[in-house]
């Protein structure tokens, strides 16, 4: 089917909406203030960095890639728990699989090209040929789907895919984590039939509600965007599929919790919009849901039916966090710099009181961070390990302790004569001074608690 809209700009903004592009009518100077408290913390907290050697991308600093893991360790045990396989697909595709999915037509100015430089007289097709970063995954688990025969028994098949992206941003759009040249995606495609669509969309808008509850974004709205002038594909597939989402809504929301965008959707097809509204009140495009006539279409997606014929599979693009980059701004300022345990890149630290007590707070240190010295033996792929250090520099406790709680370290641990004669640490929290002494393994206990209850 050829493509009937004046541009295909607007699959790709729509597609990626989730990464940022979409401020929620925020102003730029809004956009720009958030983005300016964020970096302070991150540069307090040693987070990330920027560097005009790649401008719009972002180097993750240990701390901050802690907190980029644990992300992604979370969000990967949810979608395994919905079914979703993890695949890894190329970064660079051809020219001719962009202009199969209409891009090259109408975005490569805004895409990063890669000229080959292969002179090899052997392969002609390899020949000076022009590659472009991939912006989004989906026509790569279009590729996916379509190399092997499927068939209705195996739908929904769900892919997840954490690749990087890339796209070529104006210099001056460029800000810290929200707008980015390269980043990644919570990206997940569903290829399934029309029967399944509700289904897979509540359970999609279920997710949503359970990870947010998680992070104590519980301020947000969705929105359902139906079909524009512009619309392709069949009146009554449109028309099916509004009705299918609007029930969803219905049923998981209840009727009078989201509202109506009409005309408002992409032109392959309706979609699900949420916007959160942070602590400041500032609104964010975060999650998002679209269904998609367009792609399968165009890749001539298909599925053996019941009936030995062949159907084309509706997809569906999801995304929970959106750009994890930008879900990290929004949660360092959600957060203000305090995180909670599980997600903190700095859980604990061990204060030695004099230097007597130094070497017995690093041995304390090894237990909790559980860094056992053994270069012989694979470490266990189950072990709890937690971000603890030691401050044993030559200063006042209550120095080391305000210090302590300016850098966002959860617990502070004490280590003197009493402590390391009864076996009984004294630890506090960075926002209450009640000290609790437990031992080693009551703390650590009480740290695999707080992990365990997302806390």
């Amino acid at each position: 089917m050829s493509l009937k809209v004046s541009s295909y700009r607007t699959l790709l903004r729509n597609f990626c909406s989730h990464h940022g592009h979409n401020h929620g009518g925020k102003s730029e100077k809004s956009i720009l203030s958030t983005s300016t408290a964020t970096l302070e913390i991150a540069t307090k907290q040693q987070l990330y960095m920027l560097d005009s050697n790649s401008p719009g991308s972002v180097f993750f600093l240990p701390h901050g890639t802690r907190i980029f893991n644990k992300l992604l360790k979370f969000m990967k045990l949810q979608q395994e728990k919905q079914g979703f396989t993890e695949v890894i697909t190329p970064l660079i595709y051809k020219k001719q699989l962009w202009e199969t999915s209409g891009h090259w037509a109408k975005y490569s100015e805004d895409m990063f090209k890669v000229e080959g430089n292969d002179k090899s007289k052997f392969d002609e097709s390899e020949k000076d040929d022009i590659y472009g970063l991939k912006p989004m995954n989906c026509p790569g688990h279009c590729i996916v789907f379509k190399r092997f025969n499927r068939s209705y028994k195996e739908l929904p098949i769900r892919f997840s895919d954490w690749s990087s992206l890339h796209r070529n941003e104006s210099s001056g759009a460029l800000t810290g984590l929200t707008r980015v040249r390269r980043f990644h995606q919570d990206d997940g495609h569903i290829f399934c039939t029309h029967e399944q669509v509700s289904e897979e969309i509540s359970k999609t808008i279920k997710l949503i509600k359970i990870c947010y509850k998680i992070f104590g974004l519980n301020n947000f709205k969705m929105m359902l965007s139906t079909r524009p002038d512009n619309f392709i594909g069949n009146l009554n597939d449109w028309n099916r599929a509004e009705k299918d989402l609007s029930n969803v809504l219905n049923k998981e929301l209840g009727e009078n919790n989201w509202s109506l965008r009409e005309g408002d959707g992409a032109f392959y097809g309706p979609k699900i919009d949420i916007l959160l509204t942070d602590n400041f009140g500032k609104e964010h495009q975060a999650a998002t849901i679209q269904l998609d006539f367009q792609l399968p279409q165009r890749f001539e997606l298909r599925y053996q039916n019941d009936k030995d014929d062949y159907d084309i599979p509706i997809m569906i693009h999801r995304a929970i966090f959106g750009s994890v980059e930008r879900f990290m701004a929004l949660l360092i300022d959600h957060f203000n710099g305090k995180w909670p345990f599980w997600l903190s890149p700095r859980q604990a630290i061990v204060i030695p009181i004099n230097n007597n007590h130094k070497e017995f707070a690093n041995k304390i240190v090894k237990k909790l961070s559980n860094e056992i010295e053994d270069f012989d033996n694979p470490t266990k792929l189950n072990t709890n390990k937690f971000f603890v250090e030691i401050d044993d520099r030559n200063e006042t406790i209550g120095f080391k302790t305000k210090d302590a709680i300016n850098k966002g370290f959860n617990y502070i641990i004490l280590v003197g004569d009493k402590e390391i004669e009864s076996g009984k640490l004294a630890i506090r929290s960075r926002s209450n001074r009640k000290i609790e002494n437990l031992s080693v393994d009551e703390i650590i206990n009480k740290f695999k608690l707080l992990e365990d209850n997302y806390e």
